[in-house]
């Protein structure tokens, strides 16, 4: 009877995908093939790379090894790259946050143990079906595991697809430690002097080009995976967004709103009276705009409508706009819409708000972001696009802004979650720029924005 893996065919999945689409072969299960050092290393000796699986109650410790199990007598004491990571299922999704510790692997017949700066670790003792965790790795790997633990299972796999690109595991990694970087950099932000509580980011742009998804990846990034709670689509002429939406955004970690929310609106369409109208746009930059205010594309809202807000305060108000392009139709863009984004830009610019441009739906983002992840890299497939967005509105370079969204993945990519955290980080960066600009008295929060454009 064949030995079968404890991973889940989602657990499976999902290692396999941030490996870069590799394959496992289940080497060694304890529970089938014996609770000895022994027992492991007579399957797993010379067999290169391996994963090393470790099962708890509620979640799976795992080391990759890019080098071999030595033989158990062989005591190099030499240094070795090792990617530690831990599979958590939350939702049917799981999440893998992995880091990267040249450690020096030492064997003895009871013990594997992994050492850094001549301190344990990490130890596997299999007769004692027991396991050691460090402090330092407890908390990177966002376990509470501390000292020693008992565990269910241990498997050991070799991993093949692998040796063609030793590098990826290594760029993954090191990309999940950025993230994360970022990640704590948003959470600890504050919006400049504390004039607002919450910074208001509205997504404007042509149906279809990706406004909704943005919303959904930075949703599922602070959240630990992927959500869908703005609904994403078109059919090419008609908005799927047709309610005006103020959506906060939820830490999953803390639990707590950040100081940041993003406004979505229906799209911009070629013809008159279809998608937003453009008159709209002043009193959604004004503040005047309620939440799930529904769109009428032949007719702009008025004072007089019930729910209109006629004295919008600095927190009511738009304090960026972020135009949403699809990177892929910027050459098609018609003169009409060309036309709509520059009266619109027009109006932006009169009202001295903070501004960027997100070019959506790149498909070559790990060749779009830098070697050591704190740039973003203007590819020569997606200069022409910048220069052009850049002619059309006059908006700076650096303010033009290159995502991927979520639109189709059941795991984050750390690469990709980089590009939507180093947007949003910007537009808070541009929208600081904005509030330390704003004279006294538009400081207040009695006074109408604009009101000297009104």
């Amino acid at each position: 009877m064949p030995v079968t893996t404890k991973l889940t065919w989602d657990e499976e999945r999902c290692l396999k995908n941030q490996l870069g689409n590799v394959s496992l072969s289940l080497l060694y299960k304890s529970s089938v093939h014996g609770y000895s050092m022994s027992d492991m290393f007579q399957r797993c000796t010379r067999e290169e790379p391996t994963i090393t699986m470790i099962y708890f109650s509620n979640s799976i410790v795992g080391v990759l090894m890019l080098g071999c199990y030595p033989e158990p007598h062989e005591q190099t004491g030499k240094p070795h790259s090792f990617i530690w990571f831990t599979l958590r299922g939350q939702e049917n999704i799981i999440e893998m946050p992995t880091l990267l510790l040249n450690t020096v692997l030492k064997i003895t017949p009871e013990e594997m143990s992994f050492f850094s700066h001549d301190e344990v670790i990490f130890s596997v003792n299999l007769k004692k079906r027991s396991i050691f965790l460090s402090c330092e790795l407890n908390s990177k790997l966002r376990l509470r595991c501390y000292g020693r633990n008992s565990y269910s299972e241990c498997e050991v796999f070799r991993v093949e697809g692998i040796k063609d690109n030793r590098d990826y595991p290594m760029r993954i990694t090191e990309a999940t430690q950025y993230r994360n970087k970022l990640l704590s950099d948003l959470r600890a932000y504050k919006p400049y002097a504390d004039l607002v509580s919450e910074i208001r980011i509205l997504l404007l742009g042509p149906i279809g080009s990706g406004k909704s998804s943005f919303f959904n990846s930075v949703k599922s990034v602070f959240r630990g995976h992927p959500t869908q709670q703005a609904i994403v689509g078109s059919d090419g002429t008609t908005s799927i967004t047709e309610q005006y939406r103020i959506y906060s955004i939820k830490d999953g970690e803390h639990r707590q709103y950040l100081p940041f929310m993003l406004c979505d609106t229906m799209g911009l369409h070629d013809s008159e009276g279809g998608g937003l109208c453009v008159d709209d746009i002043p009193h959604i930059l004004k503040g005047c705009v309620p939440d799930r205010y529904q769109f009428d594309p032949c007719k702009p809202i008025t004072s007089k409508h019930p729910t209109y807000i006629k004295s919008p305060s600095l927190k009511d108000r738009i304090h960026c706009v972020a135009y949403v392009l699809d990177i892929n139709s910027i050459d098609n863009l018609s003169s009409t819409m060309v036309a709509k984004l520059k009266q619109i830009h027009k109006e932006v610019l009169n009202c001295g708000i903070a501004h960027v441009v997100l070019l959506t739906k790149v498909n070559n983002y790990d060749e779009v972001l830098e070697v050591n992840f704190l740039n973003v890299n203007k590819s020569t497939t997606s200069q022409k696009q910048v220069m052009n967005v850049n002619k059309i509105l006059g908006i700076p370079i650096f303010n033009i802004l290159i995502i991927g969204n979520h639109t189709s993945k059941w795991e984050s990519d750390p690469e990709e979650d980089i590009l939507v955290l180093s947007a949003l980080r910007q537009m808070l960066r541009v929208t600081d720029d904005f509030l330390e600009d704003l004279p006294e008295e538009d400081t207040s929060n009695s006074t109408p924005f604009c009101s000297a454009h009104q």
